[in-house]
């Protein structure tokens, strides 16, 4: 857990979350529904891209298994 609370990745990614839930409360204050939408799937992409960067990074540590079956 605490190589999570160092990793700039997340932090980035909750710095996008964060305006993103921002930015869908401001468009639900102003009643503009486009303003909402776009911190709605902007909160769901950051999660997703951040989900991605992971996985990504994780795969390139793993050894590769045909490599050492050969």
């Amino acid at each position: 857990m605490r190589n999570k609370l160092t990793s700039r990745k997340f932090w980035i990614c909750v710095a996008a979350f964060t305006g993103s839930v921002a930015a869908s409360v401001a468009g639900l204050h102003l009643e503009n529904t486009v303003v909402t939408t776009v911190g709605i799937v902007c909160g769901i992409l950051s999660a997703a891209i951040y989900a991605a960067c992971e996985a990504y990074v994780d795969a390139a540590h793993k050894p590769d298994e045909n490599k050492e079956a050969a």
